[in-house]
């Protein structure tokens, strides 16, 4: 294996509470649901593609088919949050990095998986997150596998809070200039209105 080879994580494990309850990744924008917007902009920047999904999941195996990619679940029902999506994709990835993505946020930027690893080769740090426009982005942020047992150690003391987690293990941030490419669409009303930055990836 590449010891730079890197998965990528779409979080879509939520319970869309700000949806309404709905399963956010599958909701349309411009005619395709969101999952598919965010892989389509992800799967060409990293190694290997996981989709985190704690329900229709049959759903979301059909459109992981379209790029190769696996449907994980949480280790635990119950819905614990984004950090038990990267507990999975930590546990079942063979690649020495994993980098994580939410669902609801089709505009990121089309280099960012490279300036991430970049950025972690620099610093020595054990994980990069993005911190843009005076914002902390920690759900788009690149890990070194290893921290697995770490990680579940901090979920099974109780604990959910991913900037808590990233705090603990002394990850470092990256700035991005323009906030806007991360956006998340937390609403439907944020889905009607939004518009997304076309790529050259396949459909």
């Amino acid at each position: 294996m590449n010891e730079q080879a890197i998965t990528g994580i779409i979080l879509a494990g939520g319970q869309g509470s700000r949806m309404g309850g709905v399963d956010k990744g599958l909701q349309a924008l411009e005619g395709k649901p969101l999952i598919a917007w965010v892989a389509e902009r992800l799967q060409p920047q990293v190694d290997k593609l996981l989709i985190s999904a704690n329900r229709n999941l049959a759903a979301y195996q059909d459109w992981a088919a379209h790029w190769g990619a696996r449907v994980i679940q949480d280790q635990e029902a119950g819905f614990r949050g984004p950090l038990a999506g990267l507990e999975a994709g930590l546990l079942q990835a063979d690649t020495p990095w994993v980098l994580t993505v939410p669902c609801d946020s089709p505009n990121f930027p089309l280099d960012l998986v490279t300036r991430l690893h970049t950025a972690a080769l620099e610093t020595g740090a054990p994980a990069v997150h993005v911190r843009s426009a005076g914002r902390d982005q920690p759900t788009f942020c690149l890990y070194r596998r290893e921290l697995a047992p770490a990680l579940s150690d901090y979920l099974n003391r109780g604990e959910r809070r991913l900037m808590g987690w990233l705090e603990s293990i002394q990850a470092s941030s990256l700035d991005f200039p323009d906030g806007n490419a991360f956006i998340n669409l937390n609403t439907l009303e944020d889905l009607a209105k939004t518009g997304v930055c076309k790529t050259e990836s396949p459909t």
